[in-house]
């Protein structure tokens, strides 16, 4: 193994290594509401199937859509294996792998080693919390293999490409239906780009067409004299407007049109994996959830759905402000298709909170082109040299030593945390509800936050973070998640009303809430029943109604 070889394969080791630990102490201890319904789902399928139906509240005859299947079963498998240590464990090694395929993306599309990893470390930085036990995970690294797959295909035209961006939507149709449409997106810059380049050279195309007419009745008629005359003419000024628009393709001011003929094939390719999302057992679901989720009024209220207030996010702030910074005061010259896919990507991260993430994983492999372009226009041996020091023992053991104390910093705050947090949810709660309500006769209104949680306890719900589900874009004539809204509206006047119509029997709420206040102003008709004599809970208190004879 020559010398060169010897520093890559040491350079490679740390930062997989490095990688591995990064993401390791940014991955949330503590989970999120999804994760505890994704659970219970994932044991429900396996023992029932996908009936599309939900089993966990107590509305009836509720239709579910199931959109994550594939994922909820997966979750299951590891929480049957081992507990929510297992959950945990599966959500590190997920986010482990995220950061190893950005690396490995990154150093086969720009060709440097040090750039990719430090963008890597910086990127997953940028992910935090999302790098958690919930779907996005995985579709997070197939959006990644995308993008690279799309790439590679267009430069290589190899078979194994084509078929990896076919079974990709497959898996997205059956892991997170709701991002299923969000897969061809990721298609459009590269083929507006090629839209761009016909309209470029419009007048070439319209002139080879010319040409193509002249010599046709050549062949046909002979070659007389005005048929050569208009040849020779219309082939001078092919030549002149083809030498222009070359020259302005070849040497352009700021933006680069890339033609490349595999880009066809990708057509091809992109028409045959609309019709993948048929291949789940959710019928036309990747079809029709998000048109119906955004149709609805959960983007108004969810937190993840809402627009972006950039001084409240610094992250993407700083994360748009690079993109904008770099091509604007430096001399980078950027491909077509890359400034149409931050363009995208940063319309949709301030159109909803929840795709931010996009932006970051997919935008660093342009951020990585930019940086490397502007090093090697000031000093071409820059990155060469910086990868010579960067993989010496030296430089290993200085990169190694700055990472790991950085990761064990951002691990410690997590030291203590649970898997379940107690301020969150109603551990105590729950576990007093099982072991003294009839869970088959009550009818418990729970909020949106924790009602993921009382599901995982085998709790039948008034609602849970699965929105869509109470929504009449789902369910005809299903208003669960509006009249819960309402029901935290203290000025709202048909609280009685509305408690009526649902038959309340019990309530578990939070202890600063709306309803918390309306309950406890009225204790003839609702009885604090926890916590009582010594048990003690500060956040969360159940009362029962009682019905006035």
């Amino acid at each position: 193994m020559n010398k060169e070889k010897l520093d890559s394969v040491r350079f490679h080791t740390m930062a997989i290594i490095l990688i591995i630990i990064f993401a390791a102490s940014l991955t949330p201890v503590t989970f999120q509401n999804d994760t505890y319904y994704t659970i219970k789902i994932g044991e429900y399928v396996m023992e029932n199937g996908i009936t599309m139906q939900d089993p966990f509240s107590w509305h009836e005859n509720l239709s579910y859509t199931f959109p994550h299947w594939g994922y909820d079963v997966f979750i299951y498998l590891m929480y049957h294996i081992g507990g929510l240590a297992g959950v945990y464990i599966s959500t590190v090694i997920l986010s482990a792998v995220l950061g190893l395929l950005l690396y490995f993306v990154n150093v086969k599309l720009v060709k440097n080693k040090i750039i990719s990893f430090i963008l890597t470390l910086l990127t997953l930085y940028l992910l935090g919390g999302a790098m958690c036990a919930r779907a996005q995970l995985v579709t997070f690294i197939l959006f990644v293999l995308t993008v690279y797959f799309i790439e590679q295909f267009l430069d290589t035209r190899k078979l194994r490409y084509a078929i990896g961006l076919i079974i990709i939507p497959i898996i997205i149709a059956n892991v997170h239906v709701a991002v299923f449409p969000f897969y061809f997106i990721l298609y459009l810059p590269y083929l507006v780009e090629y839209m761009v380049y016909i309209l470029v050279y419009v007048n070439v195309i319209i002139s080879e067409a010319i040409l193509d007419s002249i010599n046709k009745k050549i062949a046909k008629k002979g070659e007389t004299e005005q048929l050569l005359q208009k040849l020779q003419r219309e082939q001078e000024r092919h030549n002149r407007l083809k030498e222009k628009q070359d020259y302005r393709i070849e040497n352009p001011y700021k933006v680069r049109i890339r033609y490349n003929e595999n880009i066809k094939l990708l057509i091809i390719i992109f028409i045959i994996c609309i019709f993948t999302g048929l291949l789940t057992p959710l019928g036309t679901t990747p079809y029709t959830y998000l048109i119906k989720t955004m149709q609805g009024i959960s983007p108004k209220h969810i937190s993840e759905h809402l627009p972006v207030v950039l001084v409240q996010n610094i992250k993407l702030l700083l994360d748009l402000s690079a993109y904008i910074i770099t091509l604007m005061l430096t001399r980078v010259k950027v491909r077509l298709s890359d400034l149409f896919m931050l363009a995208g990507l940063g319309f949709l991260s301030l159109y909803s909170r929840r795709h931010d993430s996009l932006l970051y994983i997919i935008g660093v492999i342009i951020l990585n082109r930019f940086l490397t372009q502007i090093l090697n226009l000031y000093n071409k041996n820059t990155i060469k040299k910086l990868e010579y020091y960067a993989s010496r023992i030296l430089g290993v053991i200085i990169i190694s030593v700055i990472v790991v104390v950085i990761s064990v910093f951002q691990y410690k705050p997590k030291m203590d945390d649970k898997f379940v947090d107690e301020n969150s949810y109603p551990v105590k709660a729950a576990q007093w509800i099982k072991e003294n309500l009839n869970l088959d006769e009550i009818k418990l209104y729970n909020e949106y936050n924790y009602g993921s949680y009382l599901l995982y306890q085998d709790i039948p719900v008034f609602i849970d973070s699965r929105c869509d589900l109470y929504m009449p874009e789902f369910n005809d004539n299903t208003y669960v998640f509006r009249d819960f809204l309402n029901l935290n509206n203290w000025g709202f006047e048909n609280m009685e009303k509305e408690i009526e119509r649902y038959g309340f029997t019990h309530f578990i709420v939070i202890n600063s809430t709306n309803l918390n206040r309306y309950l406890k102003s009225k204790p003839e008709e609702y009885v604090k029943i926890y916590p009582t004599g010594d048990i003690e809970d500060n956040r969360f208190t159940i009362y029962e109604r009682v019905k006035n004879e």
